[in-house]
């Protein structure tokens, strides 16, 4: 079915009043906004079970840094989620659809099958089978991703235009607690357990054990939430259709959906650009800490420490910017600050070995940058207005804006090298330029009134 419901067309509104202090932040007390909140946490939580924190547990057994640097590729599900995001879009899970709803289904079914790949994981031997590490790590990289891909189209129908920001901000501030507690509180969790007298392994395996439990803070909330309702519209609109044929437009759709706008060219390399100048300056922020002189230690404490406040911070202060702005003002504001940012850098590379400069250039790049984060998700939100395919809409944009951070990136060492510290960072500054051309450009042909009454 190629119609777009009625509902994900954006209703003509004028603008809304500018939103008082006290609202802005009465926002974040939100039924929908504390359920995306929670759901952040279940998103956040199993990341580094397949990453840093299981890459601790196989050198503690003892697995060699060759077969441990090869783990790097089990996170590749996150990278190509999009290529089965249209599936989430247009097929049912038996008896979980029928139960929940569309969405719903898909959470509870996502997180089930999460929980199962966790508790795989857990009862691997990292000392004697890698290969069985390997696969176990893959599981739960795929059923994250897919739990990823749900949650965003999740969040994107159930928040109204008001809440949308304020829902991003508390997402990504439970998704940093979520890896906060699959990091270090998994370390803590395995210490204490080997305090009882327990092994070092059954210690790793029951850490791993309540983790998986965690998640069922996820499928609680889930069952607590309610459907959206352009879900359920979505849904009536396509039950007819075959499966075979609701992907095919889920996957069709999504695609076509963008190329057929005006400007859609000008808006996908503005998606690929707006967070280069971030990716650009953040490939070299660790080598440029320890190349200052600064510890291992220094730099752990300040970046998880310090960093982790300012991000969380900085992302409420994002999604107060972006509810008390129109959408075009607010990117310019988090455009802005993010590419100035850099130059704390410069400025740390002339001070030097200074803890309390190094916390204030890690905290003005986290801050800004998470302001930035917030209103930019809020934009691709924004874009994603059909409930057909919220959910490859959504995965497809982010696989696009992770161009700049995976591969336009890529020369920034070399970038580094060449031109000394102080002079690369304020390079950082200035490949901010094109995207904030873009998005005048894009301003002045009213490419963001024709999103519709976007003020969040």
């Amino acid at each position: 079915m190629t119609s777009t419901p009625e509902a994900a067309k954006p209703p003509s509104a004028p603008a809304a009043p500018r939103a008082s202090w006290r609202e802005g932040w009465e926002v974040y007390l939100q039924r929908r906004v504390l359920i995306v909140l929670l759901l952040g946490f279940s998103s956040g939580l199993p990341l580094a079970l397949s990453g840093s924190t299981l890459l601790v547990w196989m050198r503690e057994a003892g697995v060699d840094l060759g077969t441990i640097g090869l783990f790097a590729l089990v996170g590749t599900p996150y990278t190509l989620k999009f290529l089965w995001a249209p599936l989430v879009d247009a097929l049912h899970v038996p008896v979980f659809t029928r139960a929940f709803g569309r969405r719903r289904g898909w959470l509870v079914f996502s997180q089930v099958l999460l929980i199962g790949a966790i508790l795989l994981l857990a009862l691997t031997d990292p000392a004697r089978s890698p290969l069985f590490v390997a696969l176990g790590a893959l599981l739960v990289a795929t059923m994250s991703s897919t739990q990823d891909i749900v949650v965003d189209a999740f969040r994107v129908e159930s928040l109204p235009e008001s809440e949308q920001a304020a829902g991003m901000a508390s997402y990504v501030a439970a998704y940093r607690i979520g890896m906060l507690v699959s990091t270090a509180g998994v370390l803590f969790l395995v210490s204490a357990f080997e305090s009882t007298g327990i092994g070092r392994s059954s210690a790793w395996m029951w850490g791993y054990v309540v983790m998986a439990a965690m998640v069922l803070i996820g499928t609680v909330t889930a069952l607590a939430a309610t459907e959206p309702g352009q879900s359920a519209r979505a849904e009536a609109a396509t039950r007819g259709e075959a499966a075979l044929s609701r992907v095919m437009h889920a996957a069709a759709g999504a695609f076509s959906e963008f190329l057929v706008r005006k400007y859609a060219w000008a808006a996908l390399a503005f998606v690929v650009l707006f967070k280069f100048t971030d990716a650009f300056s953040g490939t070299m922020t660790a080598p440029f800490v320890i190349d200052l002189g600064f510890t291992r230690n220094d730099y752990a404490a300040i970046v998880k420490g310090v960093g982790l406040a300012a991000t969380l911070i900085g992302g409420f202060a994002g999604g107060y910017v972006a509810r008390r702005y129109p959408l075009a003002a607010s990117l310019w504001i988090g455009g802005v600050l993010q590419a100035v940012a850099n130059l704390s850098f410069s400025w740390l590379a002339y001070v030097g070995v200074n803890q309390w400069a190094l916390a204030f250039a890690i905290s003005a790049e986290n801050f800004t940058s998470a302001i930035g984060t917030v209103i930019f998700v809020a934009y691709l939100s924004a874009l994603c207005k059909n409930p057909l395919h919220t959910a490859t809409q959504y995965a497809l944009l982010t696989a696009l804006a992770a161009v700049g951070r995976t591969y336009l990136s890529s020369g920034a060492g070399y970038v580094a090298k060449a031109t000394g510290w102080p002079l690369f960072f304020a390079i950082c500054v200035v490949v901010a330029v094109p995207s904030l051309i873009l998005l005048a450009w894009l301003q002045r042909r009213g490419h963001f009134d024709e999103l519709g009454p976007v003020k969040v």
